[in-house]
């Protein structure tokens, strides 16, 4: 079916034509979210992307200023409504083609409503109308903000600005939030995890490839930014084995504080996140306002056996003060804990929390969004104390994904038998992708 043929699907359609009670707005906002629903699974991309135009664009260039155009009539007095029916009907089409891997019409949506407030063609006229007004202001909007990241997500961010990087924890920010629809949402998951998916796949390559004589340093790129370096901080990660291991540990530690009251819990929550910890200051400056935050907390619940629904909202309570407890600006813990300069203390600390309860995963990540977009206000050169926490969390959480296992393989045989410190130097990083 050809773009002009699905126009007069509704353009003709009386419901499109006739000024509408403010009671019949949901009865439109259905059909119209029906209608790019069945159009997006049906007919080629390129025609959708006209239709949509047709719908919300082409009726804002009219030769009579005071005429209220198309579509826009049935959301007079209602720009708020307008809003969410135009942001909704573009994540039906980013969901499908998200899906489809249709990534280059995602693109082409965000540069066709670009174009809007660019184009001399839309703004010849003098504007009258409010509602004319209306796109102007989606796309000065968060929400537009928020659209353009599935759209360059995929694209050489060498020159762009330091937060494009940390995409994926927008997207995964996007996906919990009880505000956008269920295609943003699903998009957004679907995005974040092939972003992450493609982080975990570029970083083994390039260990794999780092490491080889025989291999070509330049086919697989470093995927981090802090250089070579990166492989003597996997090392340094994944050095626990064993017993010992975090992963361990966590699990110890779940099976010992099954049948705790919910302030033992606490308590034994604090010993838990410094155990192992070499940074004597990082140790006292966490072990003492951790502390002195968690004793108060819930109170009402203290005597309260401990169990799954208090674990979560517990670690989630604890990744905020470890992070920023408004969602806006950093938590003083934060600040205090990367001053001392040890990044990688605090993400293992994140990591023993989501260790112990995975479900805090979204929260924790979702929490990085808020940082993210608070120290986009800085340069790269002004946060590189944020930028390497960052870095250092990536290759973390990467090295402890599932789908990836890294292990060490010593290349040296005659190790000091009283040698106690581990040399870095002394081993490869061997990464194996696993397929399931």
């Amino acid at each position: 079916m050809t773009a002009h043929s699905l126009r007069n699907i509704h353009v003709n359609s009386p419901l499109f034509k006739v000024h509408l009670q403010d009671s019949d707005v949901e009865v439109v906002q259905e059909r119209i979210y029906n209608f790019f629903v069945e159009i997006v699974r049906k007919h080629e991309p390129e025609d959708v992307l006209i239709e949509f135009k047709s719908l919300f664009i082409d009726c804002l260039c009219l030769a009579n200023p005071d005429l209220i155009p198309g579509i826009y009539e049935v959301f007079l007095k209602n720009e708020q409504v307008l809003h969410n029916t135009f942001k909704r009907c573009c994540y039906i089409l980013v969901n499908n083609w998200e899906t489809n891997r249709k990534y280059k019409y995602i693109q082409a949506l965000v540069e066709l409503i670009a174009s809007y407030k660019s184009s001399s063609i839309y703004q010849k006229y003098k504007i009258r109308t409010p509602s004319k007004n209306w796109l102007d202001n989606f796309i000065h909007s968060q929400d537009f903000q928020e659209l353009k990241l599935f759209a360059y997500k995929n694209e050489n961010q060498a020159n762009s600005h330091w937060v494009n990087r940390y995409t994926s924890y927008l997207l995964a920010a996007q996906a919990i939030d009880k505000n956008n629809s269920e295609e943003q949402k699903q998009a957004a998951i679907k995005a974040s995890k092939q972003l992450k998916d493609k982080f975990k796949f570029e970083l083994a390559m390039y260990i794999a490839r780092s490491q080889s004589h025989t291999s070509s340093h330049t086919r697989y790129r470093n995927p981090s930014v802090l250089g070579d370096d990166v492989l003597r901080l996997i090392k340094a990660i994944i050095v626990k084995k064993g017993v010992f291991s975090y992963s361990n540990i966590a699990n110890i530690f779940i099976e010992q504080t099954q049948n705790q009251t919910f302030k033992d819990f606490k308590e034994s929550l604090t010993k838990y996140l410094i155990f192992s910890v070499q940074q004597p200051t990082f140790v006292d400056t966490l072990q003492q306002q951790l502390s002195e935050k968690l004793v108060v907390w819930k109170l009402e619940y203290d005597d309260v056996i401990i169990n799954k629904d208090l674990l979560l909202r517990t670690c989630n309570r604890v990744i905020d003060f470890l992070t920023t407890e408004n969602g806006v600006s950093p938590s003083p813990l934060f600040v205090l804990l990367l001053s001392h300069g040890h990044p990688l203390t605090l993400v293992i600390v994140l990591l023993k929390i989501i260790l112990i309860c995975k479900y805090s995963r979204n929260h924790l990540e979702s929490r990085l969004a808020n940082l993210i977009r608070y120290y986009d206000q800085y340069s790269e050169a002004e946060c590189q104390c944020f930028i390497n926490f960052i870095e250092i969390f990536n290759i973390t959480f990467a090295i402890y994904a599932e789908n990836v296992e890294y292990n060490l393989i010593k290349i040296e045989d005659n190790e000091k038998i009283h040698e106690v410190e581990f040399d870095p130097n002394a081993y490869h990083v061997f990464s194996q992708l696993k397929f399931w």
